[in-house]
């Protein structure tokens, strides 16, 4: 059967045209014949949001953007997209707006909820916008830099205090004493230097005095212990018995008591005694010089003298 040229060309133009509308929709991520939900949602700024964007729940991808068209006057934009009748969640579902990368794209995906009446189609639901890195991150380091520049700022005045304060006296005393004080740095390094040479040199030598050391302190525990066992507690022990007993001695010599503490306290027999002592070494001296006056011995019986005092008499010499 032969086809006329017109119905040639007319089966051309809609084969042209269903071409034409299956192209559109690919282009725009929609389909002709799948049963798909037409949602709704109002931002006041989408932040680039394209249309055709795949919009998910779950991470799973179940439709896409429609258009983006201008709501009111106020500015607010109405997104339509659309999601497949797979999964069944609620109007109480919402959508939320975030960013797809770090290069800032934008994205759809639907937090579902389960828990009342099913989302119909053409329903609005509550939108959502989630802060990007970029926000968050201009949000978290606003604070911190504007207290960063304030600080700055209270550093710079300071600094000018500072200036003001420090004349050129007081700023060459400053620099004498950083200068003193890289002196002393140089000479701690010098004498830990010389320290350590010295150390090193004599390692020996102080490994020897440290092992004599040792050894000393050993004999010396050695010979406590040879102490001990040689009774000299019971020593120290007697020694304090007797030093215990020459104080109660001395207490009684103090207090006049017995023979000695009387001599000790007692004036008066001192000073007896003191005369007793002076007149027999009178009596001495006397009888050493004048021995007639006390022994007269006469062999052929004659009449004893009478003893005369010589005129310079020792004994009375010795009583002036």
């Amino acid at each position: 059967m032969k086809l006329s040229r017109e119905i040639k060309t007319g089966l051309i133009v809609v084969l042209g045209l269903i071409s034409v509308i299956f192209g559109y929709s690919f282009l725009k991520s929609t389909s002709l014949f799948d049963n798909d939900m037409t949602l709704y949602a109002v931002y006041k700024d989408i932040g680039g949001l394209q249309e055709g964007t795949a919009v998910s729940i779950n991470g799973k991808n179940v439709g896409a953007v429609n258009s983006v068209k201008w709501k009111d006057a106020s500015g607010n934009l109405l997104v339509t997209f659309t999601v497949n009748r797979e999964l069944s969640f609620s109007k109480n579902s919402t959508v939320e707006l975030y960013d797809t990368g770090l290069i800032g794209g934008k994205g759809l995906r639907v937090n579902p909820v389960f828990d009342g009446l099913p989302v119909a189609n053409r329903d609005t639901l509550v939108t959502s916008v989630k802060a990007s890195l970029s926000e968050v991150a201009d949000q978290k380091l606003s604070p911190i830099l504007e207290k960063f520049e304030s600080a700055l700022t209270d550093a710079d005045s300071v600094l000018l205090n500072v200036n003001q304060v420090l004349d050129v006296k007081a700023k060459q005393d400053l620099r004498e004493v950083i200068s003193g004080l890289n002196d002393l740095v140089n000479n701690l390094n010098g004498s830990a230097t010389k320290l350590n040479r010295l150390l090193g040199t004599n390692e020996k030598k102080l490994d020897n005095s440290l092992t004599n050391f040792e050894t000393m302190t050993s004999n010396f525990a050695k010979l406590s212990d040879s102490l001990n066992n040689a009774g000299l507690g019971r020593t120290l022990t007697n020694l304090e018995s007797t030093v215990a007993n020459l104080d109660k001695l001395m207490a009684r010599i103090e207090s006049g008591d017995g023979t000695l503490g009387k001599l000790v306290n007692d004036d008066k027999l001192y000073t007896n005694l003191n005369n007793a002592s002076r007149e027999l070494d009178l009596l001495l001296q006397d009888f050493r010089l004048n021995p007639k006056r006390y022994v007269n011995v006469s062999v052929f019986g004659k009449k004893q003298k009478d003893y005369a005092v010589p005129d310079e008499d020792p004994a009375e010499k010795i009583e002036k």
